[in-house]
């Protein structure tokens, strides 16, 4: 079937979801229920009309701001939306039409939340964690059943075991309790993918996150006792294998090749 449509899907679908997610980011924290009540100003609480609801273009109708008490609306909002519809369009882009792509969407989708949840209050919530599990389960294993690949579902399990210790670990060292929780979830969803996969995504996350550190302290943002989120390293990491996977272990391949000699 053509690409096209499907992007077009994928970016629209994302939009959506981009505007779910601004919400799960700033309710899941405080506990707060993700449907009562419906979206309104924090600031005023007054109830945020139809047509300002519509994703990045309802910001931009209101200039950023709340159509009632002008309070400043952040910039984040749309971000979020837009960058959601970016992302799903890249997965699409991706997988195409395949049995894996909506696993790999919902994927996206807790990426982005986890990511700034963990930026904001230093937390990978359970809320969100804990039941991506079974949602992952019931994604991949009819896809790997309609595909005939019942090796790529041991391979996650495998993987994600992997990753659980080593994350476990580590945790002796500061790891976090969330990241902990996170890490088997990411080894499913790479193992799928193979285990260059896992490698590259395991190691580009400790990668990232050494990385920033590294800028923190430099720029005297952070001290060395500080505590710096590490889901949003590990979730890039993970992205960063499921898109270039294949060639980065193509050139690392042609590089030992090349040493061989």
């Amino acid at each position: 079937m053509p690409l096209a449509p499907l992007l077009v899907i994928a970016g629209v679908l994302g939009l959506a979801i981009g505007s779910f997610l601004n919400v799960v980011i700033h309710r899941v924290p405080r506990d707060e229920s993700l449907v009562h009540p419906g979206s309104h100003c924090p600031n005023c609480g007054h109830t945020i009309r139809n047509r300002h609801n519509v994703p990045v273009l309802g910001w931009l109708l209101l200039r950023g701001r709340c159509a009632d008490c002008n309070t400043p609306i952040s910039a984040r909002y749309p971000l979020v939306e837009a960058g959601t519809a970016v992302l799903f369009v890249a997965v699409a882009a991706r997988f195409g039409w395949s049995w894996e792509l909506p696993g790999y969407l919902y994927l996206a989708a807790i990426a982005i939340a986890l990511a700034l949840i963990d930026l904001d209050v230093m937390r990978l919530p359970n809320k969100i964690v804990l039941p991506s599990y079974p949602v992952a389960v019931a994604l991949l294993v009819p896809a790997a059943l309609l595909t005939g690949d019942p090796g790529a579902l041991l391979r996650g399990a495998v993987a994600a075991v992997l990753l659980y210790l080593l994350y476990r670990l580590l945790g002796a060292w500061g790891m976090g309790g969330g990241d902990v929780k996170l890490a088997p979830l990411l080894g499913f969803y790479l193992g799928w993918l193979g285990w260059g996969a896992v490698a590259i995504g395991a190691f580009a996350g400790f990668l990232l996150g050494g990385l920033a550190g590294a800028v923190l302290l430099l720029t005297r943002s952070a001290g060395r006792k500080s505590r710096i989120p590490f889901g949003p390293y590990m979730l890039a990491g993970a992205f960063l294998a499921v898109f270039a996977a294949v060639p980065i272990s193509d050139w690392y391949g042609t590089l030992l090749s090349a040493s061989a000699y």
